[in-house]
């Protein structure tokens, strides 16, 4: 333990963290910049922020004040101690809504604010697309802005009061008329009036440098004013008073579509007369899919308010007609606006990627000009843009003329990041010519500040270290940022990964298979740090477990940067940091689909684990239950499970075994169906009818876990008219008839089933898990000479098919034919058998979406399928917590029960009487049963019930 870590641990109550997870966590936040910290301190209130100041000052230690740490510019990195104060100085204190104040601690997260706001019809004016993560210490430290800065301003002009230490540990309270102000502070404003009233861009969104013209006495001489956008550079906040606004009673969205971006830019200044609440816009490259959008290649999002849904609506359309357009959508559904919202908030994310893949960053994310030039600037943007060979995609807050973009910058290679300060210079020299600000929301840290001195003078930037140098004369808080900056083109966290590529086990075809690319996806937006899932949304469930950042998507990849790095993180794949992060990761892949850019964390936790235990001895439970497919086979083939079932039930033998398996003591171990799947299947007689072919995977929890779900579909499907059959079945009889002579396919026909290799995934056993696929795939050669689809019924099983076979087994073109043959049991229905109709049950439905469904084979015709069934209601999002091996492995136990309290059982717990509790996956199912006494249903076993006697008895039922 060092000196300050030592002092630090005696001297606060909060937490303090030199280990290297710690700092590792805290390198980067969502810029171009990395910086290693000494330690972090989550400080429990202001005395023991007050201590850290008097530790740090007594050895010159740098401070730096960090919330969400989503900051663009690099202000929320450091090298000193890192203060973070999400984890308990995150609370709303008060609020007043007569007087239409809150008082804040500044790590509480925008929309908690938001929503104590909310049921007294008032909100925070300021809401950046980070809202469900940035804290109100980060917005005022980077006077954040948000899509309705047009209608209510930025974070400054929502700040009343301002509590802040200094470094020299005095406590200021901030306010108008010189409040709070330190000495000299006035002395300093006085002795300069004619440069603060002349030197500043008068527009909208002027973020750039300090705010020292709010001093001036015709401005009311406002020091909380002035502090806000200082990036932690003179003071840290402590506690802050917020106005609130009146929220409208009802909104409209006005989406209106141009033919290009210049066309969306030019128009929105003149939109601005008609009073609206806010001006977006982005461009086609930018959206996943134009699908519910009007007709264009760009658009304004413009929305409107009201007192009346009917006011609102007339107020969009307005918009509409006063707008020269090529289409446009007015919206006033509440669920159909927060859709399209979606679109433009995840854009901080997708524009990390161009439309063809390669890489783009941040860097020059947020110039802002005079609305009315907005048109003029964007065309000379794109022009410097051009003169470089470099591309972008502007989006962003089209009526503040505030412009988003990240550009495929090479910041690997010396002539890139040579390129990238060119440019940086051209592009500030452009913002300045058209009167603008060098950033107009995220303030300038690293990014920006080196290059002040070309908006503002030599003379003005001078001011700023003056005004610096009052407050903080020993330069201690966050160094390096607004004045005295690093070059834009140092700390750059690309500078530390290896050049050459790593050598990994997955193909990682969307990051041209470097492992490093992959990592690279991160840019730190932090969607993973949301403490509620919106709608069906499943990342991270971990986080929301915990509320920890190890436990987050981000948190992770921040940790696997650190590994390949080799600087924090030594002992590169057989880190105990990484791989202690990695064990809450529940694989359910919801970042895969949730999370911007597309991380995805299941499949770097079985990279990792598949290394990190090369020939080394593994956890227990990797061979109790990622050889769980082994273990059932076995037992099945020896008739054991009524033995097995019976020695289970008697709890001193089942404790033992659960501890020799590394299974969680307070589980249930399930039990073995008394025939599987496959031997009724037999016993039945095989397929009938001649209708379509249809291949029926035997997953291994059908088989073995669930038989009753595959009969079940064998009952559906063939009412459907579809003509069923397995896949040993087909195999066996399609090599009988001569129709393939491969050796392989013989061999494993012989040998055993298929299996999709999920458990071995999931526990990093890849080596195994490509025997098996390459098995499966030998298996599957004669289902692969024909066009039948093969119906999964299992959505983790399906889901590894489609996505984690292809990837493992890259170098195998079968691998890749049988994934596009992969379908869900509701889209076999739909596209073999599109004129049948399900039986009409007319119940409410409950239950959870799976998360690897969510994530990797949508639920479209799910939804389809239930609906034509009269099965009403929205299914949850989350995932159960169970997830596999997961919530079975001993230590996992609360976290998984948490992620099932999330969404899962309290959408049981409240369903309507009656209601029909749909899991179409085994660990749904099996969570629900020992966490809440109810008994999940497929899907394919409902309708099967319906068809058999009707809805009678499709309502939920518990345990005894």
């Amino acid at each position: 333990m060092t000196d300050l870590e030592a002092a630090l641990r005696g001297a606060v109550r909060g937490e303090v963290g030199f280990d290297v997870t710690s700092r590792a966590l805290t390198t980067m936040d969502a810029s171009n910049y990395r910086r290693v910290p000494l330690g972090v301190v989550a400080p429990r209130d202001a005395d023991d922020v007050a201590a850290v100041l008097a530790v740090c000052r007594e050895r010159g230690v740098p401070v730096v004040a960090r919330g969400g740490g989503t900051s663009i510019a690099g202000q929320a990195t450091g090298t000193g101690v890192v203060l973070d104060f999400t984890r308990h100085m995150n609370r709303l204190v008060s609020l007043d809504p007569g007087a239409r104040t809150a008082v804040v601690q500044p790590g509480l997260v925008l929309d908690r604010l938001q929503e104590a706001a909310a049921p007294h019809g008032l909100r925070f004016g300021p809401d950046p697309s980070t809202h469900s993560r940035c804290t109100l210490g980060g917005m005022i430290g980077n006077n954040a802005c948000g899509s309705h800065s047009v209608a209510w301003g930025t974070t400054a002009d929502s700040v009343r009061e301002l509590t802040v230490l200094t470094a020299a540990g005095r406590r200021l309270g901030l306010g108008p008329d010189w409040a709070g102000a330190p000495e000299g502070l006035r002395e300093l404003v006085d002795g300069d009036l004619a440069r603060l009233r002349t030197g500043f861009p008068d527009l909208p969104r002027r973020i750039s440098g300090y705010a020292l013209d709010a001093l001036l006495p015709e401005r009311g001489a406002d020091v909380a004013r002035s502090f806000c956008g200082s990036e932690g550079t003179l003071g840290v906040l402590t506690e802050a008073v917020v106005r609130l606004v009146e929220a409208p009673r009802a909104r409209a969205l006005a989406v209106l579509g141009y033919a290009d971006e210049a066309g969306a830019a030019e128009a929105a200044a003149g939109l601005l007369p008609l009073g609206p609440l806010t001006v977006e816009g982005m461009a086609v490259d930018l959206v996943p899919s134009t699908r519910g959008l009007p007709r264009g290649g760009a658009w304004l999002f413009v929305e409107t308010g009201g007192d009346t849904e009917a006011e609102a609506r007339a107020r969009a359309e307005a918009v509409v007609r006063a707008a020269d357009v090529v289409d446009a959508l007015v919206v006033t559904d509440p669920a159909g606006q927060r859709t399209l919202w979606r679109v433009r908030e995840d854009a901080s994310g997708t524009a990390t990627r161009m439309p063809d893949g390669s890489e783009a960053w941040p860097g020059w994310e947020d110039c802002a000009v005079p609305p009315a030039r907005l048109g003029a600037y964007l065309r000379d943007f794109r022009g410097l843009l051009s003169a470089h060979g470099l591309r972008g995609t502007p989006y962003g807050h089209f009526g503040d003329g505030c412009i988003h973009v990240r550009i495929d910058f090479d910041l690997l290679t010396a002539a890139g990041v040579a390129r990238f300060r060119r440019f940086s210079q051209e592009l500030a020299d452009v913002v300045v010519a058209h009167g603008g600000s060098l950033s107009g929301e995220h303030g300038d840290g690293q990014a920006r500040a080196e290059l002040l001195p070309r908006m503002y003078g030599e003379e003005t930037v001078a001011l700023f270290e003056r005004a610096k140098a009052v407050w903080d004369p020993d330069d201690l808080l966050n160094p390096g940022m607004l004045v005295r900056p690093a070059p834009l083109d140092s700390n750059l966290r690309f500078s530390v990964l290896p050049r050459e590529p790593v050598h990994v086990a997955f193909g990682y075809p969307a990051d041209g298979g470097d492992f490093s690319a992959a990592v690279r996806r991160c840019v730190g937006v932090a969607k993973c740090r949301t403490t509620s899932a919106a709608g069906s949304s499943v990342m991270c469930p971990s986080f929301r477990a915990t509320g920890a950042e190890e436990h987050s998507t981000r948190g992770r990849a921040r940790l696997l940067h650190e590994m390949l790095a080799g600087e924090l993180v030594t002992d590169g794949w057989r880190s105990t940091e990484v791989r202690d992060a990695l064990d809450l990761c529940l694989s359910c892949k919801g970042c895969r689909s949730d999370c911007p850019v597309e991380v995805d964390m299941a499949t770097y936790k079985a990279e990792f684990l598949h290394h990190h235990y090369a020939g080394r001895r593994r956890p227990a439970a990797h061979y109790a239950m990622g050889w769980l497919p082994v273990w059932l086979r076995w037992a099945a083939r020896a008739r054991l499970a009524p033995v097995v079932n019976a020695l289970s039930a008697v709890r001193p033998l089942a404790a033992v075994v659960k501890r020799l398996g590394g299974i969680a003591r307070e589980r249930d171990v399930p039990r073995l169906a008394g025939e599987t799947f496959s031997r009724w299947w037999r016993r039945r007689g095989g397929p009938v009818g001649d209708g379509a072919l249809v291949v029926l995977w035997p997953d291994t929890f059908t088989e073995h876990l669930s038989p009753s779900v595959g009969r079940a579909a064998v009952r559906v499907l063939e009412a459907a008219g579809l003509r069923v059959v397995l896949p040993p079945t087909l195999g066996g009889r399609a090599l009988a008839d001569g129709r393939t002579r491969s050796p392989a396919a013989l061999a494993a026909v012989r040998r055993g089933r298929v299996c999709c290799g999920l458990t071995y995934v999931s526990t990093g056993q890849l080596d195994r898990a490509r025997a098996v696929m390459r098995r499966t795939l030998d298996l599957m050669a004669p289902v692969l000479e024909t066009s039948a689809p093969v119906v999964v019924l299992e959505p983790s099983c399906a889901a590894a098919l489609r996505t984690d076979l292809p990837e493992l087994l890259h170098d195998d073109p079968r691998a890749a034919r049988l994934a596009a043959r992969v379908v869900t049991f509701a889209e076999a229905l739909e596209r073999c058998a599109p004129d049948w109709t399900p039986p009409a049950l007319d119940v409410p439905a409950v239950g959870q979406t799976h998360c690897h469904q969510h994530a990797v084979l949508g639920d479209a015709a799910d939804r389809r399928l239930r609906e034509a069934a009269g099965l009403t209601g929205e299914l949850s999002g989350g995932c159960c917590g169970l997830a596999g091996n997961f919530g079975f492995e001993a230590g996992h136990h609360e976290v998984s029960v948490a992620c099932a309290e999330d969404q899962l059982l309290p959408a049981v717990r409240e369903a309507p009487r009656g209601a029909v509790v749909l899991a179409d996956g085994f660990s749904c199912r099996t969570q629900l049963e020992q966490l809440a006494g109810v008994r999940g249903r497929h899907l394919a076993e409902v309708l099967a019930e319906g068809l058999e006697g009707g809805p009678e008895g499709l309502g939920r039922s518990r345990k005894r």
